[in-house]
This record gives C-alpha cells, structure tokens and sequence, in this order.
C-alpha cells in the first residue's frame, strides 16, 4: 500500500450543479478524499481524516496560512526535479501523517500510531490550528437539536467563511463534510448538502460521484435525531486569499 503517496487525480469542486434556488454553498476549490483514495486502506475506520483531508485542500487552495511542513512534504522537496515538477505547491497530510501530528500534540499515545483508530471533529480542529494557525468553532449539537437554528448557523457560515464543514456524530458515528444548506421550499424542509468520504473504488468523475449519492442533499429529518453532532466549522474569513 502507498500509504504515504500523494493522490494526482481526485476530483474537485464535486457538488457543482447540484445548487438550488435558495441554498448556501461552499465556494473556492477543494478536493474530494475518501476511502483508499490514496492507496491507504481506511475503509471501515478513515471516514474523519478523509473529511479532515477534504477541508485542509479547501484551505490550502483558498486561504494565505503559515503552514507547517511534513516529513512527506520535506521528502518530495528533496526529490529529482523530475518527479516533483507535477507536484502541487502545498500537500495534503496522509494518514500517517495526521496519526503522528495528533501524537506529537500529546492529544493520543504512541499505541495510536498504525492504529485503526477513528478521529473527530475536535481532533480536525486540532490539526487545522496547528498546522495552519486556522481556528475552528465547535458547535455541538445536542439529540432532537438538528433544527431551523442549525441551518441558519450554517448558512452564516457558508455565507462568511465559505469552507465545507466537518460533521461527526454519537450513535450516527459516521463522519461527513458539508457543502451547504437549503431552508426548502413548499413541502419541503430543511436539507443539507453533504459528501461522503466512504467511496472506495475506481476514480469516478464529478457526475458520477453525484448520481451515485456520494454527494446530495440530505433532508434534515433523515438523520438521527437521537444522535448528538459536532460541526467544526473553520473560521476561515481573515485569511481568505483575495
């Protein structure tokens, strides 16, 4: 496994067209990350950093940050030109890399290192702060709390800070990014525009992506209302590039 290669080819922007009238997206580019996308086998276990991967391109594709290098990112540097002249300005942390970051910051043990153990939304905030000085809020939500005060908090922040949003759950363990949020119109309520890290498979294209469901509006009433959420929403705003 490539446990420490750099995906080339993942598709970005991936909910474009799926817009509707009075929704609030997410805009600037990112990149789709999900299970085994870079050869590293995370299925059942990966869906939190792969959101965590997703979010870091957004920032790193739209925002001016001091950022701290990996080792992975000190070896591309020291490769033959050759080899590096596709690769892009700034890396998204594998796995590995995240595993040893959250190590480092005293926030898990050594035995986490290699481990199949699952990140959150408190862990994402984490690695934003550190290695880009980027703050996040979390904003937890508490079971039979997913309602209208929710959606408006998240179209402030599409509206403000305009960055997908990491969701993670209690008994709805399963994390997800958000794109953006819908108020709905007659007969309808409330929807969130979600992408699931949990495809694993040959590449597939924006279109497909979206007619298999790997990127659609949710209705608000199909989550588990007796779960609690977080949201880690980075405040994105100061350090937008212009």
């Amino acid at each position: 496994m490539c446990a420490d290669s750099q995906p080339r080819c993942l598709p970005v922007n991936v909910h474009v067209g799926l817009q509707v009238p009075g929704s609030t997206t997410v805009t600037g580019d990112y990149t789709y990350f999900h299970y085994c996308c870079d050869g590293f086998d995370d299925r059942g276990w990966g869906c939190g950093y792969r959101t965590l991967q997703t979010l870091t391109s957004w920032v790193l594709h739209n925002c001016h940050v001091q950022r701290e290098s990996s080792e992975r990112e000190t070896r591309e540097r020291e490769r033959p030109e050759r080899e590096t002249t596709q690769r892009p300005p700034a890396l998204v942390p594998s796995l590995p890399d995240l595993q040893r970051l959250l190590v480092s910051l005293g926030d898990r043990p050594g035995s986490f290192l290699g481990s199949r153990e699952w990140i959150g939304t408190v862990e994402a905030a984490l690695v934003l702060d550190h290695l880009y000085d980027l703050p996040c809020r979390i904003t937890h939500i508490r079971g039979g709390g997913l309602g209208e005060e929710v959606v408006g908090e998240l179209e402030r922040h599409f509206e403000t800070h305009h960055s997908p949003v990491m969701m993670g759950g209690g008994s709805d363990h399963s994390s997800r990014g958000l794109l953006g949020v819908c108020h709905g119109g007659p007969g309808q309520g409330p929807r969130l525009l979600t992408l699931d890290p949990h495809y694993c498979g040959p590449p597939l294209d924006r279109a497909e992506l979206q007619r298999g469901g790997w990127v659609s509006w949710t209705e608000l009433s199909s989550l588990d209302h007796s779960s609690f959420y977080n949201l880690c929403m980075p405040q994105t705003a100061p350090y937008i590039a212009h």
